[in-house]
C-alpha cells in the first residue's frame, strides 16, 4: 500500500513498471503475500528479480550457520578483534606485532566483506599469536583477569589445527564470493552478466567441493609448520588397555583418519553443500 501510494504521489503510473527488485526478505519476495506478487497482480509486466548481491549475503549466512564449527570459527575471529580494540594500549601491542593488515570486526549485514576480517589472521597467524602472548604477559590494564583469560584462550585456539584448516577454507570461500559481489555492484551490469557470474560461482563451489579440501589441508599444514604446530585434528582417545608401541602408532593413525573424515563430512561438505543449494535456488529465480 505504501509503494502504490508513493507512486501515485509522485505521479508515476504503476502500469508503466517493468521490473521489481528487493532484498530477499519473505515479506518482499513471497510467492503468495509478498510485495512482488501483489504488484504483479496489479501489473503482470512488472517482472520480479531478486537482488543478486543480497542473495550472496544470504548464501554466506546459511553457510556460517550450517554447523557448529562454522559458528565457533567466526566467534573466534570476532573475539580477537574485540580483545585488542577495547583499549589503545592493547591496540598498540597488536600494531607492534602485526604491522601490515590489522584485524577488523565482523559485519552483520555485508557478509561478503568478512574477507577483510579473516584475511589479516589467515596471512598473519604467527604474528597474531605473538601479540596475544604479549598481551597475556603485559602489565597493561592492571592485569585484567578477563583479558588475560581471553588472550590465553585465543592463543590456544590458534594452535588448533582444525581452526587453521577452517581459516584457509573460509578465506577461499569469502574471497571468491567477494570477487563476484564486487562485479555485481558495478555501475553497468546486465542480467546476462549477473547470470554468468552466479553460474560461475556455482561451478567454482562444485569444483571446490571435489578439490578444495585436500589443497586446504596442505596449505594449513604449511601454516602450522611455520608455528611448530603438529598438523593433527583433536581426537577422542579410546580405551585404557596397555598397548604395544606399534599398536599405539596404528591407533593414532586410525584416529587421525577418522577425525579428518569427520571434519570433512561434518564441516567442509556441509558448508559447501549449503552454498551450492542456496546459490542454485537463487540462480533458478534469476533465470525465471
Amino acid at each position: 500500500e505504501v509503494l502504490i501510494d508513493t507512486l501515485q504521489k509522485l505521479d508515476l503510473n504503476v502500469a508503466d513498471v517493468r521490473g521489481q527488485g528487493y532484498d530477499n526478505g519473505s515479506n518482499m519476495k513471497g510467492h503468495t503475500k509478498g510485495v512482488q506478487n501483489r504488484l504483479l497482480q496489479i501489473n503482470p509486466k512488472a517482472l520480479y528479480m531478486p537482488c543478486a548481491c543480497h542473495s550472496l549475503n544470504l548464501t554466506l549466512c546459511d553457510m556460517a550457520k550450517s554447523c557448529r564449527q562454522a559458528v565457533s570459527f567466526f566467534g573466534i575471529i570476532q573475539r580477537i578483534y574485540v580483545l585488542f580494540a577495547r583499549s589503545t594500549k592493547r591496540w598498540k601491542i597488536l600494531l607492534d606485532n602485526v604491522p601490515k593488515l590489522t584485524v577488523k570486526p565482523l559485519s552483520n549485514t555485508r557478509w561478503e566483506s568478512r574477507i577483510k576480517s579473516v584475511q589479516p589472521i589467515r596471512y598473519q597467524t604467527p604474528q597474531i599469536r605473538k601479540a596475544l602472548k604479549e598481551l597475556e604477559k603485559s602489565t597493561t590494564d592492571d592485569r585484567d583477569p578477563a583479558a588475560v583469560s581471553d588472550a590465553q584462550s585465543l592463543f590456544s585456539a590458534l594452535r588448533n589445527f582444525e581452526v587453521i584448516v577452517g581459516m584457509v577454507i573460509w578465506h577461499d570461500i569469502l574471497f571468491s564470493v567477494n570477487t563476484v559481489s564486487k562485479k555485481l555492484q558495478s555501475k553497468i551490469v546486465c542480467l546476462d552478466a549477473t547470470l554468468k557470474q552466479i553460474e560461475g560461482l556455482i561451478s567454482y563451489f562444485q569444483k571446490y567441493k571435489n578439490e578444495g579440501f585436500d589443497s586446504s589441508i596442505e596449505i594449513a599444514k604449511t601454516i602450522a609448520s611455520d608455528m611448530d604446530i603438529e598438523p593433527k585434528f583433536p581426537t577422542k582417545h579410546q580405551g585404557k588397555r596397555k598397548k604395544q608401541f606399534d599398536e599405539i602408532n596404528d591407533q593414532d593413525e586410525e584416529l587421525q583418519r577418522s577425525a579428518l573424515e569427520s571434519f570433512k563430512v561434518e564441516y567442509f561438505l556441509v558448508i559447501v553443500d549449503a552454498a551450492i543449494a542456496s546459490l542454485t535456488s537463487g540462480f533458478e529465480q534469476l533465470k525465471t
